[in-house]
């Protein structure tokens, strides 16, 4: 029933251009092992960041952390337009996110609105902090299909356990907002999931947070295994059940990815992520933009889909996956919990 709820929700932005292009793209991902890394598809879902900025300091987060070596900065408007008309013949999904704090960017919901207009369904994740009860309505009032909030404990003290300087209170006040701003203005969207990043420190407030999405009339919780950069000889991070772990103990003590890391990605052929100022990298693992494939100041979107530079990293994960630095912790593949 969730499934089918969901392909409802799609299916106004939906048309044979665009069906048809999927059906290209899932034959090339099918095909990619023996006929190579051409692929006559474009994207059906691309990621755009609104700005590295973030209030928070998450401690497995490069933003939080301020630990990037690419610049901080937002998009413009102009660019994201230009990309957006670029593409949105083709494009199902927009998922405007990648690092930082989507509502931290000033002119946030202007860009959600151009994505609405050209068809698109749009999706963003926040930590939360910044919903009042204005933003709240002008978010119902931008078209926005989904927004993902972040929230990590059902208590301040273990919230603030992983969501560092964070204050849970105005998690629930911006989430109760968006709930009223929807039922005043008679909207079924934006879909409101609560996010939960299982941790060791909040693994036991599962049931709690089940029970406090539905007191608050939140639509759906998505129970969500946590990456962190230092698991080989554990991490305090990681949950005791290991079912809601990326990581699995091995006899010596030692973790390694649950992943198989099969010379296959559905990312690579299916979507892309674009950074804040233009540079095109594979996926939302490549944090620190250290593959960037091309850039849309320097060159249109379609010379960068299949340039050189994409056909080239398609053909070395064909090859071995494992061997790069971005897929050796990547998720691809396992299970995110989705509780209604």
């Amino acid at each position: 029933m969730q499934l089918l709820a969901e392909i409802r929700r799609y299916l106004p932005y939906l048309s044979f251009a665009k069906g048809w292009n999927a059906l290209l793209v899932l034959l090339s991902f099918y095909t990619s092992r023996k006929w190579g890394s051409k692929h006559p598809g474009w994207p059906v879902s691309v990621s755009i960041e609104p700005t590295t900025a973030c209030n928070l300091g998450c401690p497995e987060c490069p933003s939080g952390l301020k630990m990037f070596s690419r610049k901080t900065g937002q998009v413009r408007i102009e660019d994201f337009q230009q990309w957006i008309d670029s593409m949105y013949s083709h494009l199902i999904h927009l998922n405007l996110y990648f690092q930082g704090e989507p509502f931290i960017l000033p002119h946030f919901l202007r860009l959600v609105e151009y994505a609405h207009r050209r068809k698109i369904f749009t999706s963003t994740s926040t930590n939360g902090h910044f919903i009042t009860e204005s933003v709240a309505r002008e978010i119902v009032d931008s078209g926005l299909d989904q927004i993902i909030i972040s929230i990590d404990g059902v208590t301040q003290d273990v919230y603030e356990q992983y969501r560092v300087h964070g204050k849970l209170e105005k998690v629930l006040s911006g989430t109760r907002a968006m709930v009223e701003a929807k039922r005043r203005m008679f909207s079924k969207t934006p879909h409101i999931v609560f996010q939960f990043l299982v941790v060791a420190p909040n693994e036991h407030q599962i049931p709690q947070v089940l029970t406090l999405a539905d007191e608050l009339g939140v639509d759906e919780v998505r129970l969500k295994t946590a990456q962190v950069y230092d698991y080989v000889n554990g991490n305090s991070l990681l949950p005791k059940d290991e079912k809601y772990s990326r990581y699995v103990r091995l006899r010596d003590g030692s973790y390694r990815v649950k992943n198989a890391l099969d010379n296959q990605c559905w990312r690579m052929w299916s979507g892309c992520v674009i950074t804040w100022d233009g540079r095109v990298v594979p996926c939302c693992f490549d944090k620190d933009a250290t593959h960037a494939l091309g850039s849309l100041s320097e060159q249109p979107f379609s010379e960068v889909w299949n340039g050189p530079a994409y056909r080239a990293f398609r053909k070395a994960l064909l090859e071995s996956r494992a061997g790069i630095d971005i897929c050796a912790n990547c998720s691809e593949g396992t299970r995110v919990w989705t509780e209604a």
